[in-house]
């Protein structure tokens, strides 16, 4: 056991936990709680009953988030189960507070296929802003997110899938200024093809880079292969590697530009970096192990290296986002989070770091200027695409 597993139990056993709950107001007297409770509430009731946007303005619900996931991914651990899944959700609603001042749950639910898992979300709906899905598997966490967002008037956002392409891509943007490239010239390959692999290649897309390789554990990703696949994978087929590249990461990687890992540690050699395209990037996010340690990233000839961890420079951790998506798109009272939302996110977190180095191409993630520099331009992307509750 490392020195910083033994220092966090220690720390979870003595806090018994990251989290409480306080109440905003004092119950001193007898006329507190006549307003508080009952007999005053009743009014606030009533007028909610009247018109159901008014729990906008009365409630939490304003400034609520719960974080919802059913531990079947939990990190880099696997399928743990819901109460293994606490002490993360926790640490999550800890940045939430923390960063935004969003008042975020933890709800670690003992519900596992699709149908159980919408079901649940939509009941405990009301009282919240916005759902934050987390450390749910792949395949259902794609269905579980699409029906949610089709279903509930609120912000849905799969963490995994989307903060990680939000991140991903605002890294990659100031990583090629470092090396002096465009994004429409160079060819990406993407370790992994589960849910922050798949919105990762989605996202790079989106933004105009042109060429995109996924590779599996079957190999490169494209149209037409039979083996392994699936509807998700039959439509990232649809927009990358129009070439029709085949083999596995040491043959796909070859003469690339930049390696995107969120697969698991220990995949890309130091050969392979060696093989790539001169000034190259490798960003290997598994954690808590990546896909190759930096110093061997750099032994290889990579000119920029980042991973998902805070003792390495440069560390791409979707804390730099999720943050920052949700007070926007809650300050806007946006009934989504849609794509022009995600994009303006991306583009604010990269303009944080106006001149990147090979050592710094993101802001630190306790930096206290991303979530007012992302929430301002996500509430906007939310107005300009008519997202917003009237």
């Amino acid at each position: 056991m490392s020195q910083i597993d033994s220092e966090a139990l220690e720390l979870h056993s003595i806090m018994r936990g990251k989290l409480e709950v306080k109440s905003k107001i004092s119950l001193g007297s007898r006329k507190d709680l006549s307003l508080a409770y009952t007999p005053g509430v009743a009014a606030v009731s009533s007028a909610i009953g009247n018109d159901g946007e008014l729990a906008y303005k009365y409630t939490i619900k304003q400034n609520s988030v719960a974080v919802v996931s059913d531990g079947s991914a939990i990190l880099g651990l696997g399928n743990l189960g819901p109460k293994a899944a606490i002490p993360v959700m926790e640490g999550k609603c800890a940045l939430f507070k923390e960063l935004a001042g969003i008042d975020a749950f933890p709800l670690c639910i003992d519900a596992h296929t699709p149908d159980e898992i919408v079901a649940v979300v939509k009941a405990i709906a009301p009282v919240f802003g916005g759902i934050n899905l987390e450390d749910i598997a792949a395949p259902k966490c794609f269905e579980v997110e699409a029906r949610l967002r089709k279903e509930l008037d609120i912000p849905v956002m799969h963490d995994d899938q989307h903060a990680t392409g939000v991140v991903v891509l605002a890294g990659l943007l100031n990583a090629l200024k470092v090396v002096g490239k465009r994004k429409e010239d160079v060819t990406v390959v993407i370790n992994g093809a589960g849910a922050a692999g798949i919105a990762t290649a989605k996202m790079l897309h989106q933004s105009g880079i042109r060429e995109i390789i996924a590779v599996d554990t079957t190999g490169a990703i494209y149209e037409g292969r039979k083996e392994g696949m699936n509807p998700i994978k039959d439509e990232l087929a649809a927009i990358t590697n129009k070439s029709k590249k085949k083999g596995n990461l040491a043959e796909v990687i070859t003469g690339a530009d930049a390696f995107i890992g969120v697969s698991k540690a220990g995949v890309l050699s130091k050969e392979m970096v060696r093989s790539m395209a001169n000034k190259a990037i490798v960003f290997a996010m598994a954690n808590p192990v990546p896909e190759i340690m930096p110093d061997e990233a750099r032994a290889g000839g990579a000119a920029v290296v980042a991973t998902g961890r805070s003792d390495f420079p440069n560390q791409v951790n979707n804390s730099l986002a999720f943050p920052g998506i949700f007070r926007g798109a809650l300050d806007a009272r946006a009934r989504e989070i849609n794509e022009e939302m995600k994009m303006a996110a991306a583009m604010a977190i990269a303009s944080l770091v106006p001149d990147p180095t090979m050592e710094k191409i993101m802001p630190e993630p306790l930096d206290r200027a991303i979530v007012p520099a992302v929430s301002k331009a996500v509430a906007e992307a939310a107005r300009k695409s008519g997202v917003i509750r009237k």
